[in-house]
């Protein structure tokens, strides 16, 4: 069974599922995250920290409504870096908002001639935004992860799915939602 969790802030409620993966001596571990008394991004990143603080690398997937899907990366220090699905996510809850509350917000990746990333299957609804060259560095480029958010009938839990899988952290995050 998914740990779903509701939120409730200000009269809106959310579905939303977190799961983050920290990279530790070139191992990933992961586990779920309770984001409801988090204040502020910086509430966030600070559970981040505490959660795996020998961590090189933290990634959190937040699936929201079986719609929306932000993923944060937190390298340590200050520096975070954020995606997200769609840019409706910050509009239409508090969860979202806070998520993309200090995120430049760009709309398009730039193209990369050399990419090989796989052919869209449909046009995206959706405009996603943040930082789409987050995961680059690990094997899931801008052009890929377009890509996979754009595949027809792709729920946030099957986006998340297929993106750990690229960069080697699929298995334990399964584990996490499985359990």
């Amino acid at each position: 069974m998914v740990p779903i969790r509701l939120e409730t802030h200000r009269g809106w409620i959310l579905s939303y599922f977190a799961v983050a993966a920290a990279r530790v001596s070139d191992a990933w571990e992961a586990s779920s995250m309770d984001l409801d008394d988090a204040d502020d991004i910086d509430d966030v990143v600070e559970e981040l920290r505490e959660l795996a603080p020998d961590a090189d690398l933290v990634l959190l997937f937040v699936e929201a409504d079986d719609e929306y899907l932000a993923i944060l990366r937190f390298d340590g220090g200050d520096d975070l870096r954020v995606f997200c699905s769609d840019s409706e996510f910050a509009d239409v809850n508090r969860m979202g908002a806070m998520l993309l509350s200090e995120t430049e917000l760009n709309s398009e990746p730039q193209p990369d001639p050399d990419d090989d990333a796989e052919p869209t299957t449909t046009e995206l609804d959706a405009e996603p935004v943040g930082d789409f060259d987050l995961l680059a560095d690990l094997g899931v480029s801008a052009a890929t992860l377009k890509a996979v958010c754009a595949k027809d009938g792709m729920l946030p839990s099957d986006i998340t799915a297929e993106i750990a899988a690229r960069i080697g952290c699929g298995d334990v995050l399964e584990e996490v939602h499985d359990a």
